[in-house]
């Protein structure tokens, strides 16, 4: 079994959000992805099998944290895509049958891929108690993301605020079915990004995910509302650190990145 680690959603490596790639024949039992995802401990990692041709879908994917199978996961979804157009095994347009539907991801020449998702919907909440307490930050509005996300989007004061942040991640954990994006516009526009964002997912298992794909088909209805724009880009400022370039287009969101194979091995158990 050939396992790939990608650097999604940047153009070096050692940057963005690293995933396991394992392409296969056929899924194994459950049980065997989740000890391979907990052995390759990123915050991902895909598994595809291709599917017979004439379908809806080309490739079968389905995504694993160290901790629980996951219903929808941008970057890693980048990174198969990547490895499927890098090695031959797909060339062109891909469509994958996943939890979430039919995801599409669409190689360009320059070597970025647009992944088409579904836009996440947003309803406003009130901030849950203790959020502050546990951010380290007053919260000015909280969103719920829908059930496909399960994730809290919270908008702070300021970039500062966000790039500042040291949650308590225990106390996080207690605020939202798997985690909390914190977002703020960016400081300065002209930086090459619209907003900025931090996503902490205790609850499966990821305590700062580095550049969240998901988490932008959220941010970007949110900021195109606030900011009047259908096209921006988001940094995720954690420490590794990524650029997502979104296009909203109603019920659907476009997400574009570049990815870096950083690593090519072999399962041996």
């Amino acid at each position: 079994m050939r396992i790939r680690i990608v650097d999604a959603f940047t153009d070096r490596p050692f940057a963005g959000n690293p995933a396991g790639v394992v392409l296969l024949d056929a899924f194994p039992a459950d049980d065997r992805l989740q000890r391979i995802a907990l052995e390759v401990n990123h915050a991902e990692t895909a598994f595809a099998h291709r599917l017979p041709e004439g379908g809806d879908a080309d490739w079968a994917l389905r995504w694993f944290t160290p901790a629980t199978e996951v219903a929808l996961c941008g970057h890693a979804t980048l990174a198969t895509a990547h490895v499927l157009h890098t090695t031959g095994a797909h060339q062109g347009p891909v469509r994958f049958a996943t939890r979430s539907g039919v995801l599409s991801a669409t190689p360009a020449e320059d070597g970025s891929i647009t992944l088409d998702f579904p836009t996440a919907p947003l309803t406003s909440i009130e901030i849950p108690d203790g959020l502050a307490e546990a951010l380290g930050a007053e919260p000015l509005t909280a969103f719920d993301t829908g059930p496909d996300i399960g994730d809290l989007v919270v908008e702070l004061a300021d970039e500062k605020t966000v790039v500042g942040l040291a949650p308590d991640l225990r106390a996080l954990g207690a605020a939202s079915e798997r985690g909390i994006i914190a977002t703020a516009r960016a400081q300065d526009p002209s930086g090459g990004y619209d907003f900025v964002s931090r996503c902490f997912f205790p609850n499966i298992g990821i305590d700062e995910d580095p550049v969240t794909g998901s988490a932008h088909t959220a941010l970007a209805p949110y900021w195109s509302e606030r900011l009047g724009g259908t096209v921006l880009t988001g940094l995720q400022a954690s420490p590794r650190s990524g650029r997502v370039r979104t296009e909203l287009r109603g019920g659907r969101t476009l997400l574009t990145g570049r990815a870096v194979t950083v690593l090519d091995g072999e399962l041996l158990a």
